[in-house]
Parts: structure tokens; C-alpha cells; sequence
């Protein structure tokens, strides 16, 4: 069996989407079976690495310096040009849909993996405008959309039941919630030492609107009016770095940009007493994950899937506002960091990777017959 990935938005800032793309591929090459990428890029290319063969192929430039792949036919002559006994795993619901008809035709198996609530997504990008009416008009046309998807593919797997509610009511052929992992070795909790201070608290991610970060600088302001000493440190990169700069003037906060290295934002996670994932629309969250795999606990809305990692001493859910993550910090901050720390990893170690890719695998193998 060749498992092919097939994904659009993928770079090496990408984040979340790359990191599962990635694992699950390196999962499948270490089961023994052949994995190929199919993704946008510069220029045409195939590059063969230890984790299978990587297909590049011309993607027009879209915001945040991602790509997408504008020729849905591009990407089906390659598929035909691998052979027989593929099986496609797609991480997109734009221009990739396409290639479910194509399969079809062929008795190809199909699997869409979902990685966001498009009416959710769309509505925390502009908040505004939707509650100005255009969310009446533009829900129903999600609905119609994601009815026409899901109609292109033998299996749906979504990763809670937040996300699974985007398809409530629609003739999906078969609808798997399969929750991602993280990787206990590289995030795991590490010695900082006794450490005096402000209390460090962090925020790792894209940013973004529909990520929520101006709550986070929002927070620090209000935790600062209110006499608490805190540092936010910044991980990430964004639409809204510049705003967020403006906004963060005169308060105790460093940006560092995104960091590639996993193992330098471990430690800078594990160094760190609270977390903030204040997205409104996560439908998972790899950085929750990361976070407390580091002994840190979580900071989230009380909307979106977020709230489904959590358990007691873990974190708090709390409203996605600067005085409602302020609270949270303050409750968190109020427990005992031995308690909180091994609550934080030990709810962690529920999520391995390996459990992820052995699901889909299964899924996978289950599509073939």
C-alpha cells in the first residue's frame, strides 16, 4: 500500500498542519509502508527522503506566505504517473477536492482529514462582518460547501467533537474522530531550577486574528494594571506581528519570532508557568499538546476543541477575552506548581503519536476493501 499525502498551505512556517502531515508520513514509513507528498511549492520538483518520496509542484502565492496549488488535473497526472494500490490522505478542502472525483473514477481509496471548522474559521477571521450580517449569508454556503465534500470521499476523520459538529446532519460515508499526538520525548518537562521573578507566561503560535493573540497582549496589560508580575514571551510569526508590536508597547513582552527548533521551544515552554491557546475556533490544538507534554499548564477558550484536551490541574477554559484569560492566569498561578506541572504532562501522555498513526493506518487499510 502507497499512502500519498496530499496538502495545501504547507511551509516551513505552517505550523500545526506540517507538524501532523510530517509525523503521520514518518509514522507510515516506519510501519513499512510507502509514503509520498504532494505539495504546493516554487518549482516542480521530486526529492526523495528517509521519509518517502516529496512531490513539489507550482503553487500560486496566497497570504502568510503559503501556497496553494491552482490545477486540481497537475496534481491527478501525477497521481496516475505512481501506479497502482494508492491510497490518498488530503489535508485541504479548496483545490484538492477535485482530486476525490478522480479517485472515484479510478476505485483510488480516499481519506479527508480535517483540520479546521470552515464556518468557525471564516467567522474568527472576520468577526465584524459576520455579526454584521454576512454570517447569514455565508453559513448556509459553508453548509452547501462542505455537503459537496464530503459527498468526494470514503472517509472523513475529524480530531474532536467540536470539529465533528461541522458535519452533523450531512450524508457522510463514514465520519472517524481520531484525536492527534504530541512527542513526549522532545516536549517533556525539564530541570529550570528555583526561579525568582515574574511569572513567565507564553504564547506559541501563528499570529494570526482567528488565533486570538490580541487577547494575550490584552491579558498582560490588564495582569500588569492590577499590580501582578508577568512576562509574555512570543513564539511566532503572523499577519498580526506588526499590530500586536504596537499593541504590546510598554508592557513586559519580548517577541522571538517563529522557531523552528523543536527542542528550543520545549525549553522554552517547559521554562514557562502558564500557556495561552485563546484561539475561539481551534478544532484540536497541537500547541495545547506541547505545552503541557512540557509540565505547563493551558490557558483556552471556552469555545472550540480546546476544552476537550483539558483536565483538572491541566489548565482552565475560560472567555477569550484580556479579562478573562487575566482570570485564568490568576487561577492558574493560584495552584501548586508540583500538582499543576505533573497534572499538565501526565494528561500529555493520553496523546502519543503513535496512537494517532495507528488509527489511520487501520482507517487506511479499512478503505482498501
Amino acid at each position: 500500500m502507497r499512502i500519498v499525502q496530499l496538502a495545501n498551505f504547507y511551509s516551513p512556517t505552517s505550523g500545526g498542519l506540517r507538524t501532523v502531515v510530517d509525523t503521520l508520513g514518518r509514522g507510515y514509513v516506519a510501519a513499512g509502508y510507502e509514503r509520498v507528498l504532494v505539495v504546493p511549492g516554487m518549482r516542480r520538483e521530486r526529492l526523495r527522503t528517509d521519509a518517502g518520496l516529496v512531490i513539489t509542484l507550482p503553487g500560486v502565492p496566497v497570504s502568510g506566505g503559503y501556497r496553494m496549488l491552482p490545477r486540481p488535473a497537475a496534481v491527478c497526472g501525477e497521481l496516475a504517473a505512481l501506479g497502482d494500490d494508492l491510497v490518498l490522505e488530503v489535508s485541504d478542502k479548496t483545490t484538492l477536492l477535485a482530486v476525490g472525483d478522480w479517485a472515484r473514477d479510478r476505485g483510488v481509496p480516499t481519506v479527508l482529514l480535517s483540520h479546521e471548522r470552515l464556518d468557525r474559521w471564516i467567522e474568527a477571521r472576520v468577526p465584524r462582518l459576520w455579526r454584521a450580517g454576512a454570517g447569514r449569508v455565508m453559513a448556509p454556503a459553508v453548509r452547501r460547501w462542505n455537503r459537496g465534500l464530503v459527498n468526494r470521499f470514503d472517509a472523513l476523520v475529524v480530531t474532536s467533537r467540536y470539529a465533528e459538529g461541522e458535519f452533523a446532519g450531512l450524508p457522510v460515508r463514514a465520519l472517524h474522530r481520531i484525536p492527534l499526538g504530541v512527542d513526549l520525548d522532545t516536549f517533556r518537562p525539564q530541570r529550570t531550577g528555583h526561579r525568582r521573578g515574574p511569572a513567565r507566561l507564553v504564547y506559541a503560535g501563528r499570529l494570526s486574528p482567528e488565533k486570538n493573540p490580541r487577547a494575550v497582549v490584552g491579558a498582560v496589560r490588564e495582569l500588569v494594571a492590577a499590580g501582578v508580575a508577568v512576562r509574555l514571551d512570543v513564539y511566532g510569526d503572523g499577519p498580526e506581528h506588526t499590530a500586536l508590536r504596537k499593541l504590546a508597547r510598554g508592557l513586559p513582552v519580548d517577541f522571538h519570532g517563529h522557531v523552528s527548533d523543536r527542542a528550543a521551544l520545549a525549553r522554552a515552554l517547559s521554562g514557562s508557568d502558564v500557556a495561552f491557546a485563546p484561539s475561539v475556533a481551534e478544532t484540536f490544538g497541537l500547541s495545547i499538546l506541547e505545552a503541557m507534554a512540557c509540565g505547563t499548564p493551558v490557558l483556552t477558550s471556552v469555545t472550540g476543541g480546546a476544552p476537550e484536551l483539558l483536565a483538572p490541574g491541566a489548565g482552565v477554559a475560560v472567555a477569550a477575552t484580556p479579562a478573562g484569560l487575566a482570570g485564568g492566569v490568576a487561577e492558574v498561578l493560584s495552584w501548586p506548581v508540583p500538582w499543576r506541572r505533573a497534572a499538565a504532562r501526565e494528561r500529555a501522555e493520553q496523546f502519543p503519536w503513535s496512537r494517532t498513526v495507528d488509527a489511520m493506518l487501520e482507517l487506511h487499510t479499512a478503505t482498501r476493501v
